[in-house]
């Protein structure tokens, strides 16, 4: 069952590039969150949606917001890939236990072993308060991730 809008998100924590634990209730009270579900690093769509959020950071990072990106993928792989693209954001692995945030989020493919295309915005009271799903094969639209935080 997928995370809706309205529900509190499931807390979390997973290791970033860097190998440093990132906990999703440490941004509460301080900011709202962009949390991007995405199958693989270096893979042409993903590498695509990652580079829109790079390209644009300003409007995903700062005071108010923080853009976190999750895969299966290890955090030696994530360090490489953001090491080669230029990526600032945490990029977190759901490596281990494989999926476990993605299936508590819903967007867990068991065929595949991977995530489908998820992103949920967190409000800064850990409510969910945009989502959107996409099938692994179809690219999300940042310029829905900005309306939904111009809206919080």
């Amino acid at each position: 069952m997928a995370v809706d809008v309205g529900d509190e998100a499931p807390d979390f924590e997973l290791p970033d590039q860097d190998r440093n634990p990132v906990r999703l209730s440490s941004f509460r009270g301080e900011k709202n969150v962009v949390l991007v579900f995405y199958p693989l690093a270096f893979t042409g769509v993903c590498e695509g949606e990652l580079c829109a959020i790079r390209d644009s950071i300003a409007d995903f990072s700062g005071d108010d917001v923080v853009t976190l990106t999750v895969s299966v993928d290890s955090p030696f792989t994530h360090a490489k890939w953001a090491q080669e693209q230029g990526y600032t954001f945490p990029m977190l692995s759901d490596f281990w236990p494989h999926g476990k945030v993605a299936q508590e989020y819903g967007v867990f493919d068991e065929g595949s072993g991977l995530s489908v295309r998820g992103t949920f915005i967190i409000d800064k009271q850990g409510k969910v308060a945009y989502r959107v799903i996409n099938a692994i094969p179809d690219a999300r639209d940042p310029q829905e991730y900005r309306t939904a935080l111009a809206s919080l």
